[in-house]
């Protein structure tokens, strides 16, 4: 794995914590040059210094995903450090624990504007970039959630389920340039997602649901995820027993179905 990811350039955004956070570590010890982006330039840093990176091997570069005027910009900012990038790995997102006849349309739109249009207008202006190189590859990180839907989580899952429908879309249309677009569907990761998830005024959830406290390590995910798209895996699900509720959804609705009723979205 490591020849795959050998001084290539990789842009991880969400990297200020969780999933991104240790994708940074793990890219850094595989020799990758990685561009840093999230919210929070304190956190990113922060991040920086505990990879043990050389000075040379990571560009810090805030952004927001729901400033969508800022990204094309910043696309040509990662672009310049190294002349290209090899892989963006689309992470940011934010999480929601709110019931759907008390949640504010402000944030459902402001879940989409970071989860959906955020990603959505950052990958298209780098597509362009990996079409004129001949090469390149975008992942996306959706959820067990982007396949099947639980209370509490309706526009956090709608958001998730879109990603579905556009990557494997834009996979179809960028195979003849050479770039690939991989998807993958975590379950539950011991991360700080139901933390900073957003409450039905937009207030943050604030706390570590059970699930997420019983989830699967982040660093093992990381390594899970990072060895998968080596491999070349168009789309993967990573995580506990929870992932084979995408099968059950497939094959047994019915039965999802009765399951999702009895499901309290505050554990």
């Amino acid at each position: 794995m490591k020849s795959f990811y050998y001084n290539k350039t990789v842009w991880v955004t969400g990297a200020s914590s969780g999933i991104g956070e240790y994708l940074v570590y793990e890219l850094i010890k595989l020799g990758a040059r990685v561009v840093l982006s999230a919210r929070r330039e304190a956190e990113l840093k922060r991040v920086e210094a505990i990879s043990g990176a050389d000075p040379d091997q990571i560009l810090i570069l805030p952004l927001d995903l729901a400033d969508h005027t800022e990204l094309a910009s910043k696309v040509e900012q990662a672009v310049s450090w190294t002349g290209h990038i090899d892989l963006l790995i689309n992470n940011g997102g934010i999480s929601q624990r709110a019931l759907v006849t008390e949640t504010n349309l402000e944030v459902e739109k402001k879940i989409f504007d970071v989860n959906y249009f955020g990603t959505v207008e950052l990958s298209r202006h780098m597509a362009k970039h990996m079409i004129a190189r001949g090469s390149g590859h975008i992942n996306v990180v959706s959820s067990v959630l982007g396949k099947l839907s639980v209370p509490g989580r309706s526009t956090y899952c709608s958001s998730k389920h879109a990603l579905h429908g556009y990557f494997n879309s834009l996979r179809a249309e960028l195979h003849r340039h050479g770039v690939g677009v991989s998807i993958v569907t975590p379950g539950y990761i011991k991360s700080q997602v139901s933390v900073n998830a957003v409450t039905s005024d937009g207030s943050s959830h604030s706390k570590m649901d059970i699930q997420q406290q019983k989830g699967m390590d982040t660093d093992k995910f990381a390594r899970n995820m990072l060895k998968k798209i080596a491999q070349g895996r168009l789309e993967f699900a990573i995580g506990g027993p929870e992932i084979y509720a995408i099968y059950l959804m497939r094959w047994m609705q019915w039965l999802t179905f009765r399951v999702q009723r009895h499901i309290n979205f505050e554990e």
